[in-house]
């Protein structure tokens, strides 16, 4: 069993908090968006999903005892399915009835709510390909028939790793740009990119106010009634080698206006 311990590189006696801070400096080092490894990444995010829940966390700490395989006299093995026959057909019944569902989370970045698509995900020793509905919610359970062990249906409770770059408004993305004061004072063209990559080139109207928001319509993330919207927040840079002659004129100005 992994040790999730070990991964966030805390103690087992370790507060809540203390598991906190470690998975915040770990993601940030290691979120794809700032381009960490995607597996390492999400390596955290599970070990932070079952540690920063005390109830899952208590549950980790001290698990169920294992009946999985039971030692015969002379070192041979039977499984629990064995058991369960032998005793079954003491009343009738032929074979074990298997759970009809079987439960996991999966964690997965913004990028994937956004394009959907198959991903092939480990169940137990198997593998099995599944579909991720685009514009899914974290905390959204899906059930994908017959794929889990033993045949039985698979139910995925998705969860969307945080973004140190995009924040999640329901199907609408923000994200902040930073914009010259001369370029808010002015007005002009920048240059950001969506969610996927892609550069927009978005005009900065004469006189935007810092702190401000531009809307790009459908650069957001699938929704029910449509795509989302993408909205940059505007985050004003002063420059540091404002020449003197300028500073002079600021400060009359100012001295006018007061």
């Amino acid at each position: 069993m992994i040790d999730y311990y070990t991964t966030l590189g805390v103690s087992r006696t370790a507060t809540q908090d203390e598991i906190k801070r470690a998975f915040r400096k770990l993601a940030s080092q290691h979120h794809p968006d700032k381009g960490g490894d995607t597996a390492r990444f999400q390596e955290i995010q599970a070990a932070y999903d079952t540690l920063g829940d005390s109830a899952k966390r208590q549950q980790y700490d001290n698990p169920r005892p294992q009946f999985n395989n039971f030692n015969r006299p002379g070192g041979q093995q039977f499984d629990f399915d064995t058991i369960f026959n032998v005793f079954g057909a003491q009343f009738g019944q032929q074979q074990r009835q298997h759970p009809a569902v079987s439960r996991a989370n999966l964690t997965i970045l913004l990028v994937d709510v956004a394009t959907g698509g198959k991903r092939t995900i480990g169940i137990g020793a198997s593998t099995v390909e599944i579909e991720i509905p685009a514009g899914v919610n974290d905390g959204d359970s899906v059930q994908y028939r017959g794929i889990g062990p033993h045949g039985s249906d698979l139910v995925l409770t998705f969860r969307i790793a945080p973004s140190p770059t995009w924040q999640r408004q329901g199907s609408n993305l923000l994200t902040e740009h930073e914009v010259s004061i001369w370029d808010l004072i002015l007005g002009n063209e920048t240059t950001v990119k969506d969610l996927l990559g892609n550069e927009i080139t978005i005009l900065v109207p004469k006189g935007t106010q810092p702190g401000a928001k531009l809307r790009l319509r459908g650069r957001g993330l699938p929704g029910r009634t449509g795509p989302g919207d993408m909205l940059v927040q505007i985050q004003a840079v002063i420059p540091v080698d404002i020449p003197q002659d300028l500073l002079d004129m600021i400060e009359q100005k100012r001295a006018t206006t007061t």
